[in-house]
């Protein structure tokens, strides 16, 4: 397959991990590794044939069987796209791509649990605006979970317009529908945990899905897909949903006249003919925002509505992330002229909600009303209409950084609890912000969150209450669980004044500078 010529080329060996033992799933025999920790893994695991050449924009089809034994020893490429720098914030080494990427990685404890003991399944899905994204980025390994008794998953989708592209010509391929070809991924890579984990040890009745970023909205959508029902039984968003502003899921007739818009800008005359195009061509096209996802009437037939697919929900988000942007405030008279000119109709209830006494107090509300009028709110949104349980947090807790350490994509001094800042926390991979250059030195107090956090996210996995002080969602006294330098139950911030953001003026999103990272 072209991800093994690939995998060597980057040169992503375990090297001194021992043989696992040999598992049969669809496809075939496979083989994987013992990681130095005890931890058995797969990598590279097929879920579905490549998506190249007549299969590029094809819902995914079935894994190709082999002949003989799959040795699943190293990563596969990542979905194509663009490449990370060695000086951004999340660098954790290079990594191929390709379009051939539906691959899983696995992770299981040490020792196969028997049937009657199966594993909580924990299935991770990778943030990136739905433009970029690995499941085998550093940040994201899935052993330090599986030390702690659950089985990891991180599975691989179709990024940019290889995943996400509708089209007139492509909707009457599809008898009606075209676009989301990176949730198809997802859904397909499902239904294979469900119908194969348990070759691993995993529970297949015991799913949880969990995301960050679009990684987050992809859980908030499968969870609204009828194409995803039965395939998860909990579900972990981190940091963004459909339900509010700026996110939105167009009606199909935008996404296709996005495609149309690509085409031409490709001087392409068919999709035919830009299926015989290299994909770096297309990737290297911005992606407007209404062509990443439709209602395309198959895997989301109207507006999201997690009722769809009722589970128990965890949710929350950082403090100083944001989707949307004031723009350049300087001082208080120019915080309360945006407000005004955004939001002319509930500017005075807001600047009570979020006051400035002086320009001191300017930089700290204008962050609390980026925050909230994007990323506050649509966690809010989705915790209302989930109909099951929902455990919902806040994050506030600043890296810290090692000194003199600078990026290209982020800013130690103005980063704050940053988009994404939480992942190394719930995952246990604090190590990975320092295996090129120590950028980060961790203190007891990380190390504690870290396990705080992690455990929380087992406890739920395990079908329990994230902690035993962990309130219930309760629109009427919404509360929160912060994490940070403390570990506290508390109101959930400004939560009253959420809905003073709806409708306004459009307002742009945040520059590069100020969201800091991509997933």
């Amino acid at each position: 397959m072209i991800r093994r010529a690939l995998a060597l080329i980057a040169g992503v060996w375990l090297g001194g991990a021992a043989q696992a033992q040999t598992v049969q799933v669809e496809g075939g025999t496979l083989e994987g590794v013992t990681q130095p920790s005890g931890v058995r893994a797969w990598l590279g695991v097929p879920f579905a044939a490549p998506p190249v050449r007549e299969l590029r924009w094809k819902p995914p089809a079935p894994v190709q069987p082999w002949a003989g034994t799959y040795h699943a020893d190293r990563y596969a490429p990542m979905c194509l796209q663009a490449g990370r720098g060695r000086a951004m914030n999340h660098y954790f080494g290079h990594e191929a791509t390709s379009e051939d990427c539906l691959y899983l990685n696995i992770w299981a404890p040490a020792e196969m649990a028997p049937a009657a003991k199966a594993k909580p399944v924990v299935v991770w899905i990778y943030g990136g605006a739905f433009t970029v994204g690995s499941a085998s980025m550093a940040n994201y390994s899935g052993e330090p979970l599986a030390e702690k008794g659950v089985v990891r998953v991180n599975l691989a989708y179709r990024v940019g317009h290889l995943g996400f592209l509708s089209h007139a010509e492509l909707s009457k391929e599809g008898g009606g529908s075209s676009g989301n070809y990176g949730l198809m991924d997802q859904i397909a890579a499902l239904a294979w945990i469900k119908r194969n984990i348990a070759s691993f040890g995993g529970d297949p009745a015991n799913v949880t899905i969990v995301g960050q970023s679009a990684g987050s909205m992809s859980v908030a959508l499968l969870q609204a897909s009828p194409l995803a029902k039965g395939l998860f039984h909990r579900a972990v968003g981190m940091s963004g949903s459909p339900y509010a502003e700026p996110m939105r899921v167009s009606p199909l007739a935008e996404g296709e006249a996005a495609g149309l818009r690509l085409q031409q800008a490709l001087g392409a005359p068919s999709i035919e003919a830009m299926r015989d195009l290299a994909g770096d061509r297309i990737t290297n096209v911005p992606m407007a925002p209404e062509a990443a996802l439709v209602q395309d009437g198959r895997v989301l037939p109207g507006p999201p509505d997690p009722a769809t697919n009722a589970v128990p929900l965890m949710l929350g988000f950082t403090r100083d992330e944001a989707f949307r942007s004031l723009g350049p405030v300087k001082d208080k008279a120019g915080y309360e002229a945006a407000l005004r000119k955004i939001w002319p109709q509930t500017a005075a209830a807001i600047l009570k909600d979020y006051p400035v006494a002086s320009d001191a107090d300017v930089a700290r509300a204008v962050a609390d009303v980026q925050r909230d009028a994007s990323l506050g709110l649509q966690m809010a949104s989705w915790a209302r209409r989930n109909p099951a349980p929902v455990y919902a947090w806040f994050f506030t807790r600043r890296q810290p950084y090692a000194p003199g350490i600078s990026f290209s994509d982020h800013d130690p001094a103005t980063a704050g609890a940053y988009h994404s800042g939480d992942i190394p926390y719930w995952l246990r991979t604090m190590a990975a912000f320092n295996l090129f250059r120590t950028t980060r030195q961790w203190e007891p107090i990380d190390q504690a969150l870290s396990d705080s956090m992690s455990q929380a996210l087992i406890s739920f996995a395990q079908g329990k209450p994230p902690a035993p002080d962990w309130p219930v969602f309760d629109a009427r006294r919404p509360k929160v669980k912060e994490l940070g330098e403390v570990i506290r139950v508390r109101d959930w911030p400004h939560y009253r004044a959420l809905d003073l953001f709806r409708g306004g003026a459009s307002i742009a999103p945040p520059p590069a500078s100020a969201r800091r990272v991509r997933d």
